[in-house]
């Protein structure tokens, strides 16, 4: 009676409800998550535990429940005890809790196998149930807010999650960049996010077979969920994200438990308040930072070499045409000869980058090669009435132009004259009235109550405009420039359509779109230092940085394994295209920028990983590749099998920007007086 009457006074002591607390319920032994002494997040009715024991259709079935027996602490774990029964022995359960700093509740479940015969076609499970209609859902690098705007363009290609009942999305564990899940109730102002640990799974029927993470709507309730492997995602079951524009099928996600097998799966919950619609998925991107510290710049190449070796590379892609017409060439001389800006060319970065990087670089080639560039790209035409010109030039005619390319372009031509004029050592007249000229057609067709842009791939705009302002003393850019802003401010902050149309080559939401509206919110808070536009500028970097992987994914056999690679620091393209890239490094310096601003050193010491991180499998050319593998993806080479995507290296496709991002963002790092 006494050991009884300790136990019930102990669960009361669990039991005192205040804002954001975990607790056990004194009857029932079940915890869950209370937010201004209201309870949210719960379990579900049938169980703590629930084990899926058969598998049909591409789906588990077959479902068996257990709750707790027993509830005890050790130090400062709260551990809970159950067991099924079946009828080739039991499975023994246990969760273990611990709260941590700021709300977070770390778990440890645990499934203990000591039947007589192994435990076939099961699935375990984790399953927490937040309280609230039609939530809305994010999770890093996949799904954005439900991809609002990719639905609007392609449905059927990408991950869609509305939140209506029946819906569900699912992925592996290692698809995620940032290993969490979030849930956003705008109306009720509160979020929630389940974090991970991810891992394979021991017993299971295919090779290389992970957890998987992700949400399952309810009416008046969204699940968070953790599964032993099973996936699905746009209403189909037993599909992976796997190619660009179709899933293939990913079934029989099973596992057997032989007699002995102890299997583990650690996660973590928090639940908080917020301030506004859109802002759910920041906290946890920070509480993801925290818990893998993805700081360790000191183990990846050294800043120096990776500067020569990009700017020795950078002078094998040197063309001439004859007459003048010459630059970096896009492509290797085998797959073609285009000088393009923008985008996959990013002829016209070396242009501002090799200003700072000269006196480092100590070569006497680089003046000429900055005046020669610069000069021919300024011949490009522009049309006075838009602002747009072609971007490319391939020997014979001028092609291409569009927001993305046009944007990137305009704002390297600004940081090229901003310098040039602050040392004297180059003509910037061509510079500078090719600027003109695109920043007149393009202030005036923003400035018209007609604007209306198709993505945030013109928010690329915002940036050069702005510092065009100061260089030209032109008040109608800066009135451009924050007629933009708002615009994309407007639409995106409460996350009701995400940052999109920023790459070219997806229908969605996209980093790029996202670093587009960064870059622009920031160049305007440097210019008029308003706290509105550094809180634009948060919102946008913090898109920016859940595609940026912050821990290192083990990778199966190939070329990724072969050299030990480490994807902390690198990013996810799109919730289309899965792959990771180099991109971040163009805006890492932006990241150091924001962790001064805003004295948060995390983001300081992230800004020196993904710069040096990315570094990893440059050849003995200088050379990299675009497209690596690190989750069931790849848009190149033979992708017949599913199960053997992943760990794949695309190193074929070698356009430009995999080099010129390295050498701008040097640049940067250079004006500010800091080596990563």
């Amino acid at each position: 009676m006494k050991r009884i009457f300790w136990i019930h006074i102990l669960l009361l002591t669990m039991f005192v409800p205040v804002k954001g607390q975990f607790q056990i319920d004194p009857h029932t032994m079940l915890p869950s998550w209370n937010l201004n002494e209201k309870k949210l997040l719960v379990v579900p009715d049938e169980g703590l535990w629930a084990i899926a024991t058969d598998w049909k259709n591409d789906w588990m079935e077959g479902w068996k429940y257990a709750s707790p027996e027993k509830v005890e602490r050790s130090g400062s774990w709260v551990i809970l005890t159950g067991k099924m029964t079946f009828p080739q022995g039991t499975l023994f359960l246990r969760d273990a809790y611990r709260e941590e700093k700021n709300g977070l509740v770390r778990c440890r479940r645990r499934y203990e196998w000591t039947g007589s015969d192994t435990l076939r076609h099961i699935n375990l499970s984790v399953r927490l149930r937040l309280k609230g209609e039609r939530m809305q859902a994010f999770m890093p690098g996949i799904l954005y807010y439900g991809n609002k705007n990719g639905a609007r363009v392609n449905p059927d290609v990408i991950p869609v999650y509305t939140g209506a009942p029946g819906e569900f999305a699912i992925f592996e564990d290692h698809r995620f960049p940032m290993p969490f899940a979030m849930l956003e109730n705008a109306e009720g102002k509160y979020a929630a996010a389940l974090h991970t640990t991810p891992s394979p799974v021991r017993g299971a029927v295919l090779d290389d077979q992970w957890w998987s993470l992700g949400v399952e709507a309810g009416q008046d309730y969204t699940d968070f969920v953790l599964y032993s492997g099973p996936i699905g995602y746009n209403g189909k079951h037993g599909v992976a994200k796997a190619l660009q524009a179709t899933p293939m099928s990913y079934t029989q996600t099973y596992i057997d438990m032989e007699p002995g097998r102890v299997i583990e799966k650690e996660f973590c919950i928090e639940l908080y308040d917020i301030e506004a619609q859109g802002t759910g998925f920041q906290r946890p991107l920070y509480t993801s930072l925290d818990l893998y510290k993805p700081y360790d710049a000191e183990s990846f190449t050294d800043f120096q070499t990776i500067v020569d070796e990009k700017y020795r590379f950078a002078k094998n892609r040197w063309i001439d045409f004859g007459h003048g017409k010459e630059g970096f060439n896009m492509y290797d001389l085998a797959q073609g000869k285009s000088i393009v800006m923008g985008w996959c060319g990013q002829a016209d970065s070396p242009g501002y980058a090799l200003q700072l990087l000269a006196n480092r670089l100590n070569d006497k080639d680089i003046p000429e090669l900055i005046q020669r560039s610069l000069d021919f790209l300024s011949a490009f035409p522009v049309d006075s009435e838009t602002g747009m010109f072609p971007v490319g030039f391939d020997g014979h005619k001028f092609f291409g132009g569009d927001p993305v390319s046009c944007g990137q372009a305009m704002y390297n031509f600004a940081k090229a004259i901003a310098h040039a004029r602050s040392t004297g050592a180059y003509k910037v007249g061509k510079w500078e009235e090719f600027l003109r000229k695109c920043c007149d057609g393009q202030s005036r067709r923003i400035l018209k109550s007609n604007w209306n842009p198709h993505s945030t791939a013109e928010a690329f705009y915002i940036a050069p405009l702005a510092i065009a302002s100061k260089l030209f003393g032109q008040t109608s850019y800066r009135e451009a420039a924050r007629k933009a802003a708002q615009t994309f401010a407007d639409r995106h902050l409460k996350m009701n359509g995400c940052y999109w149309g920023g790459t070219l080559d997806a229908t969605c939401e996209d980093k790029e779109g996202a670093w587009a509206a960064f870059q622009g919110f920031l160049e305007l808070y440097e210019l008029e230092r308003t706290d509105q536009y550094l809180q634009w500028a948060k919102h946008a970097m913090d898109v920016c940085l859940s595609y940026v992987v912050i821990w290192d994914i083990p990778l199966p056999a190939g070329r990724m394994a072969d050299y030990h690679f480490r994807t902390t620091g690198w990013t996810v393209v799109s919730p289309q295209n899965q792959h990771i890239d180099v991109y971040g490094v163009l805006f890492a310096p932006e990241f150091y920028k924001m962790g001064i601003y805003l004295n948060d050193h995390r983001l300081m010491k992230l800004a020196k990983v993904m710069y040096r991180s990315c570094f990893q499998l440059t050849d003995v050319y200088g050379s990299q590749g675009e497209q690596l593998q690190q989750t069931n993806f790849a848009q190149r080479g033979d992708m017949s099998n599913v199960h053997k995507l992943r760990g794949g290296y695309s190193e074929g496709w070698t356009v430009f920007w995999i080099t010129a991002h390295f050498l701008n963002a040097a640049a940067k790092f250079e004006e500010m007086n800091v080596e990563p």
